[in-house]
């Protein structure tokens, strides 16, 4: 039995993408599959999988590529997908000596605002260009690379044209999906957010336009339900934005698995993602975008590239300036005005979802890329 080994320094090991997607389809196609992550805690056995993992991913490279090579030389995998660039790196030695292959999943902008916010402005510069060495390096490393995103491509894609690659983008599969259709009540309306409460993910983006929306429509009952946690160091900047929010009913709810999201905001009548139209988000699809889709609630999202290049978000939403709180709210009104606009919205997202966004319309194309490297 042809051995997969999911290697990820920054993701969980129950990741959406890696753990319930596509480690899963591998063990239904009769794989034996391991995943090793350097940001969470747990050793065993889930649905099938093996997963060894520690939470070290503040340790010193050095112990984290020994890590994973640790579980690369106890499992001796047939193929290695790595999510990262250290990933790649820490499967370097067992790639050359063995014929096992190295598939480098780009999900990732590299390198990340985030990562490069560390170093002064001064430094910024050197260090781009040093972690974008590193990721070419990772791609000459790589045998073939599987992107989430069209946007993603770059640079890899243009530097070694001629390694196979697919696109796989981040398509839900039914089992995670509760379908939660709403009837839109014009007197009251329950918006919703849900991850990081950040500046950088548009927390106050989306308090802005809920703040002009009562000015617009003073009657309205509007309730706010928020699903995810604030970011450390964020906590005090969270409090004000909840201490000045003028909405009838803020409800704060943990974050929760994947398999109880769409479950979780089933009461939402609108689901929104008002991030920073930067250059990296114009380069990142926001994952969850699927997943409203997929339990019919209609979307207000910032104008981003990258959805433009992966589904049509008129079917079921609308986009707009998430820095012009008037346009949200005014495209939230166009929903309380008219409530077959609304209704199509929410009918057109289940069924787009059913049609163009499943995840079975794409897991042949990534079983099928696997198997060109770990023949069964």
């Amino acid at each position: 039995m042809p051995r997969i080994l999911f290697l990820t320094t920054s993701h969980r090991y129950d990741d959406d993408r890696i753990f319930h997607h596509q480690a899963k389809e591998l063990i239904k196609q009769g794989y034996e599959v391991k995943i090793s992550s350097l940001s969470s805690d747990f050793e065993g056995e889930l649905d099938g999988i093996s997963v060894k993992s520690q939470n070290i991913l503040s340790a010193t490279v050095n112990v984290k590529k020994a890590f994973f090579q640790d579980v690369i030389n106890d499992f001796e995998p047939h193929c290695i997908i790595a999510s990262e660039p250290l990933a790649v790196i820490a499967a370097k030695d067992y790639n050359r000596r063995t014929k096992c292959k190295i598939l480098y999943d780009v999900t990732e902008w590299y390198p990340s605002d985030r990562m490069l916010a560390v170093y002064s402005v001064f430094l910024r510069p050197l260090h781009y260009v040093k972690f974008s060495l590193i990721q070419l390096y990772a791609g000459f490393l790589s045998n073939g690379f599987i992107f989430g995103e069209k946007s993603k491509r770059q640079p890899l894609a243009e530097v070694f044209p001629f390694k196979p690659q697919i696109l796989l983008p981040y398509f839900p599969d039914e089992s995670l999906i509760f379908e939660s259709v709403n009837e839109l009540n014009p007197r009251k309306i329950t918006l919703c957010y849900t991850g990081t409460f950040s500046r950088d993910k548009g927390i106050n983006n989306f308090f802005n336009a809920v703040s002009v929306l009562r000015v617009m429509r003073p009657e309205l009952f509007i309730s706010v339900l928020l699903i995810g946690s604030v970011r450390p160091g964020d906590e005090d900047y969270f409090e004000r934005l909840k201490a000045e929010t003028t909405v009838d009913e803020l409800k704060i709810l943990p974050p929760t698995s994947l398999e109880k999201f769409t479950e979780s905001i089933a009461e939402a009548d609108i689901c929104f993602d008002l991030r920073p139209a930067t250059n990296e988000n114009h380069r990142c699809l926001p994952i969850k975008i699927f997943y409203y889709a997929a339990a019919g609630k209609p979307v207000i999202y910032s104008h981003l590239k990258a959805i433009g290049e992966h589904l049509d978000i008129s079917k079921f939403g609308f986009t707009a300036d998430p820095e012009h709180a008037d346009e949200v709210a005014e495209r939230i009104c166009q929903y309380l005005d008219d409530l077959k606009l609304y209704h199509k919205h929410a009918q057109n997202a289940v069924s787009y979802y059913k049609k163009d966004l499943n995840w079975n319309k794409i897991s042949g194309i990534f079983v099928n890329f696997v198997k060109q490297f770990a023949p069964k």
